[in-house]
């Protein structure tokens, strides 16, 4: 099915404020122009929900799925400038409940699991035999998932600001250890919550968030987006950026809160890691801020370490943003050398 063009508050903001990343402008980073898509499609995946797809670049280019991140926060024009359009054919597509995809803020049938399923129906969809996955933060989580659970679809793994969906990442960010660094915008995070719920902010958070008070939902929802957003990139102005809108907002916060209430469906803490052995052969490229604030540069360390076919670049001054220049430049840099190695991908 082809969708009409996305237009509104939300498209001004993911265009903007989100691919900016809080003041960072990629018209100037190198990055390609701005390709519009050749395909666009909302594909039916079961449960009641259906999942907007582009493609852009070359039809016959080489194979890559972009995977966004949160859980929720959908994927945006400039995720399309790390690809040469004359030699990527780029798949990108918004994750269930998130983005264009429909119905949306919808946790019914959305866990870890059903992405990956919604990742093959789209590769099958398209007819792409294997393709190179791209993604960060929770996309590099997804990534991660998807390549050990299909090793011979995934050719190869570039992911940002690795984030591996542990107990431990969780409570750095939402347990106090972020916020020794910004302890002012950490008071207006918990402000909200009663002092005998603190000891665990997530679950404090979803029982607002799912409250079934459109109202208290929204309220809660900007301020869980906002705490993120804050520290994004390494020159954070903190919350006076203004909020994401409302629509935006709900869809991110609900479903991030979802899946971090679950542990990313991930089944037993530290999954990831453990299921390494299935992806021995898989070569991959690890792009990491050094002052991530939101998923610290050791987590992508003990990835490095432990997956013998990879390589990590630490990025010296950078944050966790996408937008962040040196981030950019580096992912822009990797997919730039990953033309020329189609055969060694079997692509």
């Amino acid at each position: 099915m082809i969708c009409a063009p996305w237009r509104g508050s939300l498209f001004r903001y993911i265009v903007t404020d989100m691919d900016k990343s809080r003041g960072h402008d990629t018209a100037s980073s190198g990055l390609y122009p701005i390709a519009e898509p050749f395909d666009q499609r909302l594909v039916d995946v079961g449960d009641g929900h259906r999942v907007y797809v582009e493609q852009c670049g070359h039809p016959s280019g080489l194979p890559v799925v972009v995977l966004h991140g949160g859980p929720g926060g959908g994927c945006s024009p400039t995720m399309r400038r790390f690809f040469d359009p004359s030699s990527y054919r780029v798949v990108l597509f918004d994750q269930r409940g998130c983005g264009r995809s429909k119905p949306s803020a919808s946790v019914s049938a959305n866990t870890t699991q059903h992405l990956i399923a919604d990742i093959e129906l789209i590769r099958e969809t398209l007819g792409i035999s294997s393709w190179m996955v791209f993604g960060g933060s929770w996309g590099a989580t997804l990534a991660l998932a998807y390549a050990q659970a299909h090793p011979d679809r995934a050719a190869c793994l570039i992911l940002r600001g690795v984030f591996l969906g542990t107990k431990a990442e969780l409570a750095w960010f939402y347990g106090g250890g972020a916020a020794r660094f910004f302890p002012e915008l950490w008071a207006q995070f918990v402000r909200a919550i009663p002092e005998d719920e603190r000891d665990d902010l997530i679950g404090a958070y979803a029982k607002r968030l799912f409250s079934g008070d459109p109202h208290e939902e929204n309220r809660f929802a900007r301020s869980w987006t906002r705490w993120e957003n804050a520290l994004a990139s390494i020159e954070s102005r903190g919350l006076g950026m203004g909020d994401a809108p409302s629509d935006y907002a709900r869809a991110f916060a609900r479903l991030e809160n979802h899946y971090f209430h679950n542990g990313c469906f991930l089944g037993e803490d530290g999954a990831l890691m453990r299921g390494l052995e299935q992806m021995r052969d898989i070569p991959g490229t690890i792009v990491q801020g050094r002052y991530d604030m939101i998923c610290p540069p050791h987590t992508a360390w003990q990835l490095h370490a432990a997956w013998g076919q990879s390589r990590l670049e630490m990025v010296p001054v950078a944050g966790h943003a996408l937008s962040e220049p040196g981030i950019s430049a580096e992912l822009l840099r990797v997919m730039n050398h990953l033309r020329h190695d189609a055969h060694r991908l079997g692509l």
